[in-house]
């Protein structure tokens, strides 16, 4: 299912090729959390902006409208109208976000909705039946993602969980894979490494995972409140053990820097609400780096947000109009933000995969590593 086409040092291209179509990778994913992008940004302009791969979260969709409302109405692509690929992340990710509201036992954890505070219980079989439900195209195993940084013991027991959990979820995606009546009968599965900021743990934790037959493998539980050279340190001590033939994906990373580091290490796939969350309070992503679109100094700038990009945005608006609309808050002004930001980091996979391509990838990182985390405003001409 995966082609890995090229190397360029840990750097690789490859292909993806899903039920809803091939994903060129290295690719980043656009997250629509309950299935839009918030900032106003529908399916019919993700796939003008060259979004391959829609992330939606499998917590929030079964809180509302719920997952068996979603699969009445034909599964999630038919839902929100997108025929490309789908990831649904497990809802591992409020095991650490919803902290105060959850108790994690070995069957699994105990919720109570954010929204009315509902009594919920989620388990690695329960993830896998509102996935189903969902049909998305990954499914991605229900995990615990820990704060960092937590204690060794309790990390490598919440590891060890994981592995176990991942046993289930397996096995349960293959029975709901196998029933009529499931609407994608070809769900992936994708597991997810665990471990905290122990190098020990996280090869441990790969190794025992990669034994878990899953058609990708993902390294969760960072950026979740360690520095980012730990994050860098964590990837470059688990990808030798991650199977060489199967996608990796980062979850939940990041800024244009992490990403190039991300690539450059051997990550394949990405996914952030950076880009459009940013966005929405002014702060743009540009190829001459970072640019706060509420500075005075835009009040009466007649030019696009970046000079030369092609995204609908910056070819029919100039930054002193986008930025009025944000001050006065208004909501085409964050739709036309957005927009900009989540074309950049799709041209910026594009980028990368062109590079690789061409054999370039190391002059481009070299490039780009230092120009895209730096404020535009402070490059000269």
């Amino acid at each position: 299912m995966f082609d890995l086409r090229k190397t360029e040092g840990r750097a690789r291209r490859g292909v993806l090729h899903t039920v809803h179509g091939d994903i060129q990778t290295p690719v980043f994913m656009n997250v629509g959390t309950c299935g839009a992008i918030k900032g106003g940004v529908n399916t019919m302009l993700l796939r003008e902006i060259g979004c391959q791969v829609e992330l939606s979260n499998t917590y929030h969709l079964h809180i509302r409208p719920g997952d068996g409302l979603i699969y009445e109405m034909g599964g999630l692509h038919k839902f929100m109208n997108w025929d490309r690929p789908i990831l649904t992340d497990s809802g591992g990710f409020q095991v650490f976000s919803l902290a105060g509201l959850r108790r994690i036992k070995e069957e699994g954890v105990y919720f109570n909705s954010h929204i009315d505070g509902k009594k919920i219980f989620m388990g690695p079989e329960e993830s896998m039946q509102i996935q189903s439900h969902l049909a998305s195209t990954i499914a991605m195993a229900f995990d615990e993602c820990v704060e960092n940084p937590a204690p060794y013991k309790y990390c490598q027991d919440s590891a060890e969980r994981t592995y176990r959990w991942l046993v289930r979820c397996r096995k349960e995606l293959d029975r709901l894979n196998g029933e009529e009546g499931t609407i994608n009968p070809h769900q992936m599965l994708f597991g997810i490494n665990q471990g905290g900021t122990y190098e020990d743990l996280r090869i441990r934790n790969m190794q025992m995972i990669s034994e878990v037959p899953c058609e990708g493998y993902a390294i969760g539980g960072l950026a979740v409140g360690e520095e980012t050279e730990e994050m860098y340190r964590i990837i470059d001590a688990v990808e030798p053990y991650m199977p060489k033939d199967k996608p990796r994906y980062l979850m939940g990373v990041g800024t244009p820097c992490n990403i190039l580091e991300a690539v450059h290490r051997g990550v394949d796939f990405f996914d952030c609400v950076m880009p459009s969350r940013n966005a929405r309070h002014g702060n743009l992503f540009t190829w001459h780096g970072k640019m706060n679109l509420g500075n005075e100094k835009y009040a009466r700038d007649p030019k696009p947000i970046d000079e030369g990009c092609q995204c609908p945005t910056c070819k029919n608006y100039s930054r002193a109009y986008i930025r009025h609309l944000l001050k006065a808050k208004e909501a085409v002004g964050m739709s036309l933000a957005v927009t900009h930001n989540l074309y950049f980091y799709n041209e910026l996979t594009a980028k990368i995969r062109e590079a690789l391509d061409g054999g370039f990838f190391e002059s481009f990182y070299q490039k780009y590593r230092a120009i895209l985390g730096e404020r535009a405003e402070e490059q000269t001409d």
